[in-house]
């Protein structure tokens, strides 16, 4: 082939300008290097080839004997060219040349059929790149003429057979006709009768007939079609041993039907062959090659399917790794440019599906409108796109519920339907998709209409997918639905026996390891217990929890599905008062566990960890604590909050422990802890949660986490604690959950050295929000009006419902006055002032003079932070951080002597004192103070965000410092930090268990102990209470200790007491140790 080049080039430097061949020249070097091109893939060889052919043009003027090759051979390297890189003007140009070239082959021309042929296979180009129905049209016709003039006999015959018989195929592909896909198929069948075996082009009549086959049975579902497509293409690739140039195209079509066939029958290993195939022929397209981009596609497809089966998380992140990598090969103007963008789209959504993150379903909706706009009225995948845009929008309304995406999405759903004749084989999925849209509007509108359209278009899609269709069980399953809602509206009760038999037939489609099953098992076990509730039959409601019993033995990891199904059981038994109850809960947070283990440790993904905990962990604690399990409360409620800091804790965990091991630990200490900080710094830094480098990151922990758990007493490394290893909370005092469900009220008192203490409390939880609603509207008015009488009646309430109470089984517990308490609150309670409840009347208790209070956001918190022991005799380095002039917001004039008094107290006290304020108290400046001291005092703007609860910030002179950035910290020793600031204990206000504020974060990037604030500080109050405070820190031998700091802020308080008012004597609180 280089040699056929070279002698061409030899041949054409023989024939300087002006030699009568040298047209002849330059026409055979440019044909060589096309043909170089075709096996190789360099396009410099096309680009050159085109140039020459110009060349040789100019030298064959009108009336030339060879002008029309001339054009013949430019226009067909032009087409080759569009192919490659999409650009427009060549394939007109083409066709264009082409067009000329006919002209001067009139009927009778030797060369004619070749000229109908290459104008025909132009114009099939351009329409699907354009999608004129015209130019498909006019290309089947010149195909039909010009197998007229190819007769039996004819060495070209078979091509006309073979290329008449692809366009009849694009020709269904848009329009749906049956006997165009028919007649193509009997073209290839004539085709390949004509290349017997030894025949150059058997290989690709064989592969041509395998791919029309395999298109039929996607429409028809003739389980022969697929077989004999499979075997086809077995015997084509044959035909094309390794260094073959069509090795991999063979490689790639019997993946495809490989893929095709496990759809239909669920053989496992016709899915893991296809994806084999799929990565032998990537192999065989190397960067450069012309289909590289077809492979990386059609394998991130393999995958995204393989997902689906058996929910594997690391082939769904290969698949849009491997679709974003073809998009990339695939610039502007490429012809396959919006088949990359929707197959992106819809892989981004499958992971949106499985995990929940608000990001991967926008950028899919993104993705799809643009693969819209470059699919036009008349384009041939236009369908496809509308409807995937349409899928995204109806499900980005189920999550947001913002109405226009729901109407925009039916609306979709019907112009794809219209593109879906009856007799299209898409037609089934247009009018399934259009049902479930107007079925949602119903749910949101009311609108009967709509149900009963939805009901119908069910059935006319279940009508087209009979016994044997891959989607069956998914139009079983909608149509159940619909006609669920409807007996939900009408209570017609044959809608409702109806929906049960459906449901049923659909679970006999979805067998154990099916990535839908659970959630076909959810839905007949709730129209099972709605026809109990309606009827009262005893078997339904044995069934549906039987059915509700089986969630527990998925094979997969689970996704978000699966978790929405084990609460749907949590919250029938809750509602029947079934025994099951206890169970159902800890099988979600068993799945939630593992569900946010696929989700990065990134603020990015805080959406769907919020959506996926919602009210779970509460209800678990309330469920075990009516029956009696208090043990298994605390697990449970400790296990499903603050899920964000404890999946982020994942890569803090100290593993000293694991360094006292002999032989293997401590270099898998140091693995682990250098993996750990890979990891982070790669979540820090992509933009992208699943990139190779995070994949194959995680895939190396996840494997030294499995290692470090082979090891003795390493069995339950990083899982869920137990109630043993929560209890040492509590060594140096009871820590009391105080929780609010839906389903009752309670505190449970952790000792230390006994069961639990449950101290039930008297109201529900919707008089928990009230107050706490209550509380919050006051607190927004403390300093500018006289609330004191209405803050002592809300601290008097928290005293009799629920303070109280737990002070007096305290007592009986034998915790003595004076002692520390911690308090671990949930949901509503977190934004009350526990610490200062009371009656607030002379000579009458309020738990200020009985107990010290601390907080925790959990027990394991508390534990951490007590195992981070700093050593009697380090250096302790300090900092005191003032920002009165911040870069927005007003001054404060007082953090200024308020760092002075700061600096009179510990100068003399710690190793280094170390103050910034204002032009030196900058985002950088923070960031590399605390780099180097331990403890830090920090006077400035703290700015809520109760929305973005990770753009909560502390405002310094040239920005802010927001928690997401101190997430990122890597503090050596961090011990104490005093807040100074306003709302620092103030978080998401739809996730208050996710305890995402500013002094949560303090706390989680290593401080053991933080003083916080849960409303606006009083500048001038602050100054005097930061006076008493570090009066009282300092231990009996001179020097600061962390676990001293509750008490320094209880007396700091008592003294001021009488000069301050109520609202600033309780507006700090104490966190950590």
């Amino acid at each position: 082939m280089i040699y056929d080049v070279e002698q061409c080039r030899a041949a054409l430097k023989r024939c300087p300008p002006g030699h009568s061949d040298r047209s002849y020249s330059l026409n055979s070097l440019a044909n060589s290097l096309r043909n170089r091109f075709t096996q190789l893939g360099v396009l410099s060889d096309l680009d050159e080839s085109i140039e020459l052919h110009r060349a040789a043009l100019l030298l064959r003027p009108p009336s030339h004997s060879d002008r029309s090759e001339s054009l013949n051979d430019l226009a067909v390297s032009l087409r080759d060219r569009f192919t490659q890189q999409g650009i427009p003007s060549d394939l007109d140009e083409s066709i264009e040349l082409h067009r000329a070239a006919l002209l001067l082959r009139s009927p009778g021309h030797s060369d004619r059929s070749e000229s109908l042929n290459n104008l025909a296979l132009s114009l099939v180009d351009r329409f699907k790149q354009r999608g004129v129905p015209s130019d498909l049209d006019e290309s089947i016709e010149l195909h039909r003429a010009g197998l007229l003039l190819r007769p039996s006999g004819h060495s070209e015959r078979s091509h006309s057979f073979n290329n008449l018989a692809n366009s009849l195929l694009d020709r269904f592909r848009q329009r749906g006709v049956p006997s165009d896909l028919d007649e193509s198929i009997e073209l290839h069948r004539a085709a390949l009768l004509l290349r017997p075996p030894g025949h150059s082009d058997r290989s690709y009549s064989l592969s041509s007939l395998a791919n029309n086959l395999r298109h039929r049975f996607m429409q028809r579902s003739v389980p022969s079609d697929l077989d004999e497509s499979i075997e086809l293409h077995r015997a084509a690739l044959l035909l094309r041993p390794p260094g073959h140039s069509d090795r991999s195209y063979s490689l790639s079509s019997l993946a495809n039907s490989l893929r095709h066939r496990f759809t239909q029958r669920s053989v496992p290993s016709d899915l893991d062959e296809s994806i084999e195939l799929h990565r032998a022929a990537l192999l065989l397209r190397p960067p450069g090659h012309s289909g590289q981009s077809y492979s990386l596609s059609s394998l991130a497809n393999g995958l995204r399917h393989r997902f689906t089966q058996r929910g594997i998380p690391s082939d769904l992140d290969e698949s849009i790794e491997l679709h974003r990598t073809a998009l990339l090969l695939r610039p502007a103007g490429h012809s396959d440019r919006s088949y990359s963008l929707s197959s992106l789209a819809n892989s981004l959504r499958y992971r949106f599906t499985q995990r929940g993150i608000p990001s991967d379903l926008d950028e899919s909706i993104e993705l799809h409108r643009a693969a819209l706009l470059l699919r036009p009225p008349g384009h041939s995948d236009r369908s496809y796109s509308l409807n995937n845009l349409a899928l995204n929008l109806g499900e980005r309304f189920t999550q947001r519920g913002v109405p226009s995406d729901l109407d925009e999405s039916i609306e979709f759903h019907r112009a794809a339907l219209l593109l879906h004749p009856p007799g299209h084989s898409d037609r089934s999925y247009s009018l399934s998709n259009l049902a479930s849209s107007l079925r949602h509007r119903f749910t949101q509108r009311g609108v009967p209409c709509d149900l009963d359209e939805s009901i119908e278009l069910h059935r006319a899609a279940l009508l087209l997918r009979p016994p044997g269709h891959s989607d069956r069980s998914y139009s079983l399953n909608n149509l159940a639905l619909s006609l669920r809602d409807r007996f939900t509206q009408r209570g017609v009760p044959s809608d409702l026996d109806e929906c049960i038999e459906l449901h049923r037939v659909a679970l006999l489609l979805r067998p154990p390891g099916h990535s839908f099953r659970s959630s076909s098992l959810s839905s007949l076990a709730n129209s099972f217990r709605e026809r109990f509730t309606q009827r009262g039959i005893p078997s339904d409601l044995d069934e549906t929890f039987n059915l509700f019993s089986q969630l527990p033995h998925i094979s997969h990891l689970p996704s978000r599905t699966d978790l929405t199904a084990a609460k749907s059981w949590a919250a029938a038994a809750e509602e029947t008062n079934h025994d099951s109850a206890l169970l159902a809960y800890q099988i979600a947070l068993k799945f939630l566990d593992q569900h946010v283990t696929l989700l990065s440790s990134s603020s990015r993904h805080f959406d769907a960890v919020r959506t996926a905990t919602a009210s779970l962990a509460v209800d678990a604690f309330s469920c075990s604590v009516r029956h009696g399990a208090l043990i298994t409360a605390v697990e449970l409620v400790e296990q499903g909050r603050a899920v964000f800091w404890t999946q982020l804790a994942r890569f803090r965990t100290t593993v000293d422990e694991l360094s006292t091991v002999r032989n293997t630990g401590a270099a898998l200490a140091e693995e682990f802890k250098q993996l750990s900080f890979r990891l982070r710094s790669a979540f820090d830094q992509s933009t992208e949660d699943q990139s190779p480098q995070i994949r194959q990151l995680t895939m190396k922990w996840d494997d030294m986490v499995s290692r470090i758990r082979m090891l003795p007493d390493f069995s339950r490394f990083l899982l869920p604690p137990l109630f043993s290893d929560l209890q040492k909370a509590a060594e140096e005092g009871p820590v009391i959950i105080v929780n609010a469900s839906q389903y009752s009220c309670d505190a449970l008192i952790v000792l230390s050295d006994r069961d639990p203490v449950h101290v039930p409390i008297g109201i529900t939880q919707t008089v928990v929000f009230d107050l706490s609603f209550e509380f919050q509207s006051l607190s927004k008015e403390f300093g500018s009006f006289d609330t004191q009488h209405q803050l002592v009646s809300i601290l008097r309430k928290l005293w009799h419902d629920i303070v109280g109470p737990v002070v007096q089984a305290l007592r009986v517990s034998n915790v003595h006055p004076g002692s520390r308490i911690w308090w671990c609150p949930t949901a509503e309670f977190t934004l009350l002032p526990l610490h200062a409840a009371g009656l607030y009347e002379k000579k009458r208790d309020s738990l200020s003079h009985i107990y010290i209070s601390s907080y925790t956001p959990t027990l394991a918190t508390l534990v951490r932070a007590r195992r981070q022991v700093s050593g009697d005799a380090s250096p302790q380095h300090f900092v005191a951080i003032g920002q009165g002039n911040p870069d927005e917001g007003k001054p404060l004039e007082c953090v200024g002597p308020e760092l002075a008094v700061v600096a009179q107290r510990l100068t003399p006290v710690v190793s280094s004192f170390t103050s910034l304020e204002d032009s030196d108290a900058t985002v950088e400046g923070a960031f590399d103070a605390l780099n180097h001291n331990q403890w830090l005092h920090l006077a400035c703007h703290g700015m809520p965000n109760r929305q973005q609860p990770f753009e909560s910030s502390f405002a310094m002179r040239d920005g802010p410092l927001m928690v997401k950035d101190i997430i990122r910290s890597n503090w050596q020793d961090p011990q104490f930090a005093f807040l100074s600031a306003c709302h620092t204990t103030v978080g998401d206000e739809k996730s208050p268990d996710e305890s995402i504020h500013l002094a949560a974060a303090m706390q989680f990037s290593g401080f053991r102990s933080v003083i916080g604030s849960m409303w606006s500080v009083d500048d001038e109050v602050a100054q005097e209470v930061v006076s008493a405070f570090y009066g009282d820190l300092v231990n009996g031998s001179g020097r600061l200790d962390c676990t001293r700091t509750a008490m320094a802020l209880h007396k700091a308080v008592k003294k001021l007491r009488n000069k301050i008012p109520l609202e600033q004597q309780i507006v700090f609180i104490h966190i950590g140790v």
